[in-house]
């Protein structure tokens, strides 16, 4: 069974500098589209990082500062990733924990504005970790029948995980065939931050965390106004931040 598509899907993967969405970058990022024709196109580009990329990170991806020195900033190639992925649901391997949040703090950072809230988010490692629960490398040998090799090379793990999402849909037929379909089947539709701070509840924005985990995010601004400001002067992602915002901002106008 293929996926069916209405517009076109990108594979993302990225390498960074450590796995902190607030404060580490990214060094290389490989995009695999797959249009609605089956086509495929694909953009990878090594970005610098602006800071030193930590030895036990380039010991995981091989990009060392060296490889880097002359390479983009993010902030330089932003319009051109960001018109690559226009129209475009996305998908990866652990993508909606890391690669797109990572990705959308990026485009924070450099301020330009994304729609990535509006795109289908389908994670691959979520569909695996649900029916399997493997890693990248055993999930392809798993479904493809076949060993990875050059792990870690941004596209090449993008590839893999397009081929994995399609023996995962001749694998799995209650999962349906589209990407609206795979994202209902892994609940990732009930995400409201990246950081997966809010979530819905029943169609009502709750915390996801701390003390106040279960409760309604208006209810605790109105209730606790301060905590608006410890959380929007805390160490939050800028996404979470915006997010928190928002809601507050809805429930001003519904007032």
């Amino acid at each position: 069974m293929r996926l069916q598509l209405d517009r076109a899907i990108c594979f993302i993967d990225l390498e960074t500098t450590g796995i902190n969405v607030s404060t580490d970058r990214i060094v290389e990022i490989a995009i695999v589209k797959i249009m609605p024709d089956g086509s495929k196109q694909v953009k990878r580009k090594l970005v610098n990082p602006e800071m030193p990329i930590p030895k036990a990170s380039s010991d995981v991806h091989g990009i060392s500062d060296e490889m880097v020195k002359d390479a983009p900033s993010f902030k330089q190639i932003a319009n051109e990733v960001k018109q690559f992925i226009e129209a475009s649901d996305l998908a990866g391997y652990n993508s909606n924990r890391f690669d797109i949040p990572m990705l959308n703090e990026e485009f924070l950072r450099a301020g330009i504005s994304v729609d990535i809230e509006a795109r289908k988010l389908l994670d691959v490692q979520r569909v695996f970790h649900m029916m399997e629960q493997r890693t990248l490398t055993a999930a392809y040998k798993f479904y493809c029948n076949k060993n990875l090799e050059d792990a870690h090379s941004a596209e090449v793990d993008a590839t893999a995980t397009w081929e994995i999402l399609e023996a995962q849909l001749e694998k799995y037929p209650q999962m349906g065939n589209s990407v609206e379909s795979v994202v209902k089947f892994t609940g990732e539709d009930q995400i409201i931050d990246f950081a997966r701070r809010f979530v819905f509840e029943n169609g009502v924005e709750v915390f996801n965390f701390g003390k106040h985990k279960g409760k309604p995010v208006t209810q605790v601004l109105k209730e606790e106004p301060q905590y608006y400001d410890w959380m929007m002067k805390g160490d939050f992602a800028l996404h979470t931040k915006q997010k928190l915002t928002e809601i507050l901002n809805k429930s001003i106008l519904h007032k």
